[in-house]
């Protein structure tokens, strides 16, 4: 009975062996927490009106601007999570390369994050700033620091003080 008993638990695990070593491997993109690709609605919305609206697929990466030089900007900035992650200033950066516009933005090393400066040529300037918003909701974090998903809608309004 003894020999049965363990010849059972062998022949139980060579078969989860087995079905382990067939399963589908898992992609790391695919598990929440990683950078995967999400497509989102992005807005920008200056004092006169939309500079630009529409779909972006993007994915935390470097970030170069003529103001603040080159800089990770994946949502781990500050330590906000754990691992590359979607941000909404990747999506702006990413629109403005794929959609032939222009952004600029100053780099703040004591935030690990950039302040965006200027869309399209419009400026904050000393009475307004670009405040960016995801699902209607103003970020409590950078925009290299926010993790967004799949659907969102970011948008970048010039705000008056």
């Amino acid at each position: 009975m003894h020999r049965t008993s363990a010849r059972r638990t062998m022949m139980a695990a060579t078969a989860l062996g087995l079905a382990l070593a067939s399963a589908p491997v898992a992609h790391a993109d695919s598990t929440p927490g990683t950078n995967a690709p999400v497509k989102v609605t992005l807005t920008v919305q200056g004092p006169d009106g939309v500079l630009f609206k529409g779909k972006i697929r993007t994915r935390g990466h470097e970030v170069t601007t003529a103001t603040g030089g080159t800089h990770r900007c994946d949502g781990t900035n500050g330590g906000a999570n754990p691992s590359a992650v979607p941000t909404p200033t990747a999506a702006l950066d990413d629109a403005a390369r794929k959609r032939h516009f222009t952004w600029d933005g100053t780099w703040y090393a004591s935030f690990d994050d950039y302040s965006v400066d200027a869309i399209k040529n419009v400026s904050g300037g000393g009475s307004a700033y670009w405040n960016i918003s995801v699902n209607g909701t103003s970020t409590p974090v950078g925009g290299c620091q926010f993790k967004l998903n799949a659907g969102d809608k970011v948008a970048f309004t010039w705000t008056a003080f």
